[in-house]
C-alpha cells in the first residue's frame, strides 16, 4: 500500500531547534520523529512512501535515503527551485504536494494514507482504512475527541451522525465550538480527489481541497478514534513527546538504545558510574555521554548524545 509523509514546512513555530533541522528530523532519544511514523507504515503494510521535502530536505534525505534498511520503499518530492545553483526551498502547500507528486507520474493509484511527518502517533491504520472504504468516501479526516476547554488550540471538525463532514473551525474560542472533535491531520484519500487540486499551486488540505470538498457535496467524512498523539508544533511539545515514549504512553513505540537496568536506557559508550550515580527511570542517556559522580537525575528525563552531567 501506498502512504505519503508531509515534510516540507519549514517549522517556524518550533524555532530555534529548526533553524538547523527540518522538523521530520527532530530527535526523540537521537531517533527522528518521521522514523517512527516510517515503522508504523511498516506495521501496517504501507511499503511504498512518498515525502514531500523542501526546508532542509538533504537531511531528511540522507538519513532515510530510499528506506531499505527501513524494510520500505522510500522516493522523495522537492518543492522548491533552483537560483545560482542552489536549492531554495518553496513549499506548495499540503495539497499541492501532493498534486506536484501525481503530475509527474500517477504514483497515488489506490486509497492512501496521509500523514504529517512531526507527529508521533499509534493509531491503527488499518481499521482506519477499512472504515474509509466502507464509507465510500473520497477522503477521510482522522479525528480526535480532546477536552472542550482545549479546542482553541486545534481545527474543529463538525459532523454529521453518518460521520459526513459538514463545516470547519479554525482554532475557536471555548464558547464558540461547534464540536469537540478535532483534525489530527491524519488523511485517507481515493486518488479521484487530487483531480480537484490545482497544478503548481500553493494549495492547502485544511483551507482549500477540504472547503471545496464540502461544497461541492462530495463523500467526505471523518471518524473520531482512540489512540495517542503529540504533535510536535511548539517547543513544549517536543518535550510532551519525549515524556510520552519514556513512560511508554504511545504503544508499540519502543525506547531506542539498551535497558542497562530497570527503567535506565543508553546509547553506545555512556560513560557512568553506577555506583557513585542516583538514577530514577524512565531516563535516557544518549551515546558519548557522561555522568558525573554525584549526579541525580529523575524520570523522566532525556540526556543527549556527546554531553557532559556535571554534579552539584
Amino acid at each position: 500500500m501506498k502512504a505519503m509523509i508531509l515534510a516540507a514546512g519549514k517549522g517556524t513555530r518550533i524555532r530555534p531547534i529548526t533553524f538547523t533541522i527540518p522538523k521530520p528530523m527532530i530527535p526523540i532519544m537521537q531517533k527522528p520523529v518521521m522514523e517512527f511514523l516510517v515503522e508504523l507504515l511498516r506495521h501496517h503494510n504501507f511499503d511504498q512512501i512518498m515525502v514531500n521535502v523542501s526546508h532542509l530536505a538533504h537531511e531528511i534525505e540522507n538519513y532515510f535515503r530510499d528506506g531499505q534498511r527501513f524494510g520500505v520503499e522510500i522516493a522523495y518530492s522537492f518543492e522548491g527551485r533552483i537560483e545560482d545553483g542552489h536549492l531554495i526551498g518553496d513549499a506548495l502547500g499540503s495539497a499541492g504536494g501532493m498534486r506536484r507528486i501525481q503530475d509527474f507520474s500517477p504514483f497515488f493509484d489506490d486509497t492512501f494514507i496521509v500523514l504529517c511527518g512531526d507527529a508521533l502517533i499509534d493509531l491503527d491504520l488499518t481499521a482506519a482504512v477499512a472504515w474509509h472504504r466502507q464509507q465510500g468516501s473520497i477522503a477521510t479526516i482522522v479525528m480526535k475527541t480532546v477536552d472542550p476547554q482545549d479546542v482553541s488550540s486545534y481545527g474543529v471538525v463538525v459532523t454529521d451522525d453518518q460521520g459526513r463532514v459538514q463545516s470547519f473551525q479554525e482554532k475557536p474560542k471555548v464558547d464558540e465550538a461547534l464540536s469537540n472533535t478535532i483534525n489530527t491531520g491524519i488523511y485517507i484519500f481515493e486518488p479521484e480527489v487530487l483531480d480537484l487540486i490545482p497544478s503548481g499551486q500553493q494549495f492547502d488540505i485544511g483551507s482549500d481541497l477540504f472547503p471545496k470538498l464540502v461544497s461541492m457535496n462530495m463523500p467526505f467524512y471523518g471518524i473520531a478514534m482512540d489512540f495517542q498523539w503529540v504533535d510536535i508544533g511548539k517547543v513544549p511539545d517536543y518535550w510532551q513527546a519525549i515524556r510520552s515514549v519514556l513512560m511508554g504512553d504511545i504503544n508499540n513505540v519502543a525506547i531506542p538504545g539498551r535497558q542497562v537496568m530497570p527503567g535506565i536506557f543508553t546509547g553506545l559508550n555512556v560513560d557512568v558510574n553506577w555506583d557513585k550515580v542516583t538514577v530514577q527511570g524512565p531516563v535516557y542517556i544518549g551515546g558519548m555521554t557522561r555522568i558525573e559522580d554525584g549526579v541525580t537525575l529523575i524520570g523522566p528525563t532525556m540526556i543527549g548524545p556527546n554531553c557532559r552531567i556535571c554534579s552539584g
